[in-house]
């Protein structure tokens, strides 16, 4: 029996397409579906024809992040130990949920996000380590983890991607950011209307496939490099330990989560 697949992949040329295929349940993410995102990445990076990297979704919405169904727990207890109280969990989250995602950054090919419709919490950390988005126009972004009383998602590229401020602002309301918001920040290259999505984000793909393959590699390093030089990786690795700081607050508040956890389960059904 073939393995259910959640990502689709395929090339054209030196252009590879990683597709986010989960619709039914708005491309949320449970270990399966991030594993196979991981592959197919590092599929395209073992390519050699392969140049450019664009990564869209299929179904309505981009991603809905986490996976928090009754479902996707069950795959969860194959992977974390709650006898260990939060050290399974802060093990295996530190590897899938910050690590994993800092190397989606650092592919040594550019990467390139088409983003449309609702892109909450854990799917920003699919678009955000990507090089360049390209948002449809009916694309809203959203942290709304506040409401599970932790401060923001594992991968916590906030500040870096908003400014200050409004990284406080987005994190405090949960309110959705609007593309044309998110263009004017800086966090999305391009703003289209839905129906020319993916030629524009072909169009950018194609004019960075005729450039210089070493020469792309080595832009990519010095401007990630530079953010890390900035502390971006380090405040990265301290964030990620007061959000496993929240999760003991969490289990200490509510043994089994659920007071915490069904206010949020609420609240993401609500808003994919």
């Amino acid at each position: 029996m073939s393995e259910e697949r959640f990502i689709q992949y395929e090339t054209d040329g030196a252009i590879a397409t990683v597709v986010l295929d989960r619709p039914d349940a708005r491309n949320a993410q449970h270990p399966p579906f991030l594993e196979q995102f991981d592959e197919a990445l590092h599929r395209a990076v073992d390519d050699k024809e392969v140049r450019v990297i664009v990564v869209r979704a299929n179904g309505p919405h981009w991603s809905a992040g986490h996976d928090i169904s009754p479902e996707s727990a069950k795959l969860f207890k194959d992977v974390i130990d709650p006898s260990t109280g939060i050290h399974s969990h802060y093990g295996w989250e530190q590897i899938h949920y910050l690590e994993k995602t800092k190397s989606w950054r650092d592919l040594p090919k550019p990467t390139i996000a088409a983003v449309h419709g609702k892109c909450i919490a854990g799917g920003l950390m699919l678009c955000w380590p990507m090089d360049l988005i390209v948002a449809s126009e009916d694309a809203l972004f959203s942290d709304p983890v506040l409401r599970m009383g932790v401060g923001g998602v594992e991968y916590f590229a906030h500040p870096w991607e908003l400014g200050a401020r409004k990284a406080k602002e987005f994190l405090f309301t949960g309110e959705f950011l609007d593309a044309q918001e998110a263009y004017r920040l800086g966090m999305v290259n391009h703003v289209v209307p839905r129906e020319k999505l993916e030629e524009k984000a072909y169009e950018v793909a194609g004019k960075i496939a005729r450039m210089d393959p070493f020469g792309l590699r080595m832009a990519k390093q010095s401007v990630n490099r530079t953010l890390d030089q900035m502390g971006q990786w380090n405040a990265m690795q301290a964030v990620f330990d007061m959000h496993h700081l929240a999760h003991a607050q969490s289990r200490l508040l509510s043994e089994d989560g659920s007071s915490i956890q069904g206010q949020t389960v609420g609240s993401m059904k609500a808003a994919s």
